[in-house]
Order: structure tokens, then C-alpha cells, then sequence
């Protein structure tokens, strides 16, 4: 069986970063897949720990945790990439957490290097987000160079910068609570469509995020990194990336710098990507993909039953 493309054009494969989790992620393949048990296991015996069953059963408010969503998304990330090995893509990128997976599905990282990688990431931003309490809010409906305007005036009050470049008119801030709110209050008069707070465990891709981008920097030296099969477009730039001295680099700075989607979504159309692959949990990359770039082919792979319906 081979996945088919509906157009001519390259394939570009993305994947999910945290908020996409849910109870039950994998568990179909799981049951159906001996390949999806091997990796399912695998991951288990790495981290010492009952991953697979925190994906399958729960709780959620664990799930949730950023300390165990970050490797649930990336193991069920890379079940789905897994039984889909005979699609072989062009190009690929991830969603902040997402970024990893896409290297790991490049040939950059090994999927036991990226899973100790991702828990440790976890880890990390939880007790950062502990140490320097903030928040993050999503804006709808203002140009980024607004939203940019809107957090330097926001930032005499506290810590506050943009944190993702989702979509067309959807940004997310990150910061000091002090720093957010006050943003926010800005934004609602200059006319945003949406303001809401998230429900967040720290102001990820903010200053806020210093000390767990050291710690990660430490493990990233130590963890073999080589150059990706294909490219893999940053989140810190949007552009491709090959070599692994400037993986390692980009990597290092991701946790306190924007999440440049739009970026990376138009600079892989204009580089010839004419059908989008999500590979994960959920949907929302797929919907800010088609937000961003209308005219190209958009799918996703979650369950057992996409997995099979895409190679058809």
C-alpha cells in the first residue's frame, strides 16, 4: 500500500505541539499494531515510567501535566509516523514541542535520544513555571506588528512578548501575569476580535523560560544530533535547517524565543509543499495551515483508522 499524493508538489509532514493531547491518544494502535506496541514498550522502558497508560487511560489533569504532555504528544507522534514509513516526505517541521518529532522523523535524532530530550524539556518548563509564575493569552483578529506594538507598551508593567505566530491574525503573548493582563486590556481597545487567557503550567516561548532553556542547552551538547535526511524548517526562523551544528543551536534557543508558524508554513509552500501531512493527535495544526495557505492540500493521521484510510 502507498499513500498517494492528490497533487504534484512536495510533501511536507508536521506535527503537534502540546494542547493537542487527549486520554486515549494511541490506544487503537496500540491493540492493532505490532509496531505501535514495540514503540509504545519502548518508550516505557526508556523513561522507567507508565506512559502508555497515562496516554490510554489517564487521568487527564496528569495528562496534562507539561512534565508527562510532552512526551505523550511526542510517542503518539511518532507511533503515527512509524506505521506511515513508506510515506516519505520532502520537508517536515513541528509546533514548538513538535519541532522534535519532525527531527526525529528527519534522521536527526533518534526517537530514544528525542523521547529523554522531551521529558527533560517537560520537566524543565514545568519548574520554571513554578519558579517565575506567568501566563500566556491568545489575540485574534490584530496584525502581528499590532500585537508586537501591544507588548512593548504592555512591558513597563512586566515581561510580555508575542509567543506564537499561529496564523493569519492569530498570536499568542506569553509572560508576567502582570505583563499579560495588561496586554490584554491594550488589545481589547485596540479592537481584538478575541482575548483569552490560557490555561497554562508557565509563559512558555517568554524570558520567563530562561532557566529550563539552560538546562536544556546542557542536555542538547551531550545528545548525538545529525544532519536531517530532509530539511526541517525552524520554529526560532521558519527557514530550513539541515546541518546538525545549527539544529542543536536553533533547538537551544526555542524555549524563550517565538513560535514563527506562519513563517514556516508560507516558507515551505513557497519552497514547493503542496500537501500538508499532521501526523498526531488532533487537528490544530491542520486548521492553521489552511488559515495560512489555502490552495494546498491539508490531512491529518491520529487514529488506527486514518493511519489505513491514508493508505488506501
Amino acid at each position: 500500500m502507498r499513500y498517494t499524493r492528490p497533487h504534484m508538489g512536495k510533501l511536507a509532514v508536521v506535527f503537534p505541539g502540546q494542547g493537542s493531547q487527549y486520554v486515549g491518544m494511541g490506544a487503537d494502535s496500540y491493540s492493532s499494531s505490532e509496531l505501535a506496541r514495540e514503540l509504545f514498550d519502548r518508550a516505557d522502558a526508556v523513561l522507567a515510567t507508565k506512559l502508555t497508560a497515562l496516554c490510554f487511560t489517564g487521568p487527564e489533569h496528569e495528562l496534562r501535566q507539561t512534565h508527562n504532555t510532552q512526551p505523550a504528544i511526542f510517542l503518539h507522534s511518532m507511533v503515527v509516523a512509524a506505521q506511515l514509513r513508506h510515506v516519505k516526505p520532502d520537508m517536515a517541521a513541528g509546533h514548538s514541542l513538535g519541532e522534535y518529532s519532525a527531527l526525529v522523523a528527519a534522521g536527526a535524532l533518534a526517537f530514544e535520544d528525542g523521547l529523554r530530550l522531551v521529558r527533560l524539556r517537560g520537566e524543565l518548563m514545568q519548574q520554571a513555571g513554578q519558579e517565575r509564575h506567568g501566563t500566556m493569552a491568545a489575540v485574534v483578529g490584530l496584525s502581528p506588528e499590532d500585537v508586537g506594538d501591544i507588548c512593548r507598551n504592555a512591558s513597563r508593567t512586566g515581561i510580555v512578548q508575542p509567543a506564537n505566530f499561529n496564523s493569519p491574525g492569530q498570536i499568542v503573548i506569553s509572560g508576567s501575569v502582570a505583563g499579560v493582563h495588561h496586554a490584554m486590556e491594550i488589545a481589547k481597545q485596540r479592537g481584538a476580535k478575541l482575548v483569552k487567557e490560557l490555561v497554562v503550567s508557565g509563559a512558555f516561548h517568554s524570558p520567563l523560560m530562561e532557566s529550563a532553556q539552560e538546562g536544556l542547552r546542557q542536555a542538547l551538547r551531550s545528545t548525538t544530533l545529525r544532519d536531517a535526511d530532509i530539511p526541517v524548517y525552524a520554529n526560532v526562523t521558519g527557514e530550513p535547517v539541515v546541518k546538525a551544528s545549527e539544529i542543536r543551536e536553533l533547538l537551544s534557543r526555542q524555549l524563550t524565543r517565538p513560535v514563527l508558524w506562519e513563517q514556516t508554513v508560507r516558507s515551505m509552500q513557497r519552497d514547493g509543499a503542496t500537501s500538508f501531512l499532521e501526523l498526531g493527535p488532533g487537528k490544530v495544526l491542520q486548521g492553521l495551515i489552511k488559515r495560512t495557505a489555502s490552495s494546498v492540500d491539508v490531512r491529518g493521521a491520529d487514529t488506527y483508522r486514518d493511519i489505513q484510510e491514508l493508505m488506501r
